[in-house]
């Protein structure tokens, strides 16, 4: 959506019925995505947000303040295209999972992740049956191969509008056991972005905040919890599936 320069043109903006779902209408022409494909979106309640987002627009589009039609941009005109591709590479982030590598000390940090991290691969092992090894240092340690097949069936049963939400909250925080946490509700997500920043809430207590760094911070933060809002939008839970598959 970078590339919009849109002035406002409309009176009003509608969530609308429409084939295979619902868009969004600005004074009766339904709103097309940035690669002119209908933005046709799964449920009503994501075209309502998109049509309140589009009624907040003054004088000039501003995309940066309309997460929710930007992600529907991106799920039909992105993710839905290479579905197979995006579900890989964010199954790989399984293999690497920031939860599994642990620093050697000081020993206050190494309990922070412990008491922080424990219990999330504890629930991966338990709900998803992906059990993890941790290792301590950034040596790369193999993952049990069943655990690795289990995050890939997980990620590709997703249709594009949830698999574009949970690229957003993997991405952001660096783990993919955290970012299905989040689509399953397991804990609240301004919970699951703090467990995600163990080591640079420590460096900040250490060294102090620098501003540059804590504004992205807080960017990323707002990007988190709007991608958990998106996937709520999609349909409320973590078997928003595609058609074929079976419910995650």
């Amino acid at each position: 959506m970078t590339e919009w320069k849109l002035k406002r043109f409309w009176t009003e903006a509608r969530p609308e019925p429409a084939e295979g779902g619902f868009t969004v209408t600005l004074d009766g022409r339904p709103v097309k995505t940035p690669a002119k494909a209908a933005l046709t979106v799964p449920t009503r309640a994501m075209a309502e947000a998109m049509a309140a987002e589009w009624d907040a627009q003054q004088e000039a589009v501003d995309p940066r303040t309309m997460p929710v039609t930007r992600a529907a941009n991106a799920a039909i005109d992105k993710v839905a295209v290479q579905h197979g591709r995006v579900a890989e590479m964010l199954a790989e982030y399984g293999g690497t999972d920031l939860l599994c590598y642990r620093a050697e000390a000081p020993a206050e940090l190494v309990a922070r992740q412990e008491a922080a991290w424990d219990p999330l691969l504890a629930w991966a092992r338990d709900a998803l049956d992906a059990p993890l090894v941790t290792t301590r240092g950034v040596m790369h340690v193999p993952q049990p191969e069943r655990s690795l097949q289990a995050f890939d069936a997980q990620v590709r049963a997703l249709d594009p509008f949830a698999l574009t939400a949970l690229h957003d909250l993997v991405t952001l925080s660096g783990s993919l056991v955290i970012g299905l946490a989040a689509i399953h509700a397991h804990l609240p997500a301004g919970d699951l972005w703090q467990r995600s920043r163990i080591d640079e809430i420590w460096q900040e207590e250490q060294w102090g905040a620098d501003e540059e760094a804590a504004e992205a911070a807080r960017r990323k933060e707002t990007a988190f919890h709007d991608a958990v809002i998106f996937f709520g939008l999609c349909g409320g839970t973590a078997s928003r599936a595609r058609p074929g598959h079976e419910s995650a």
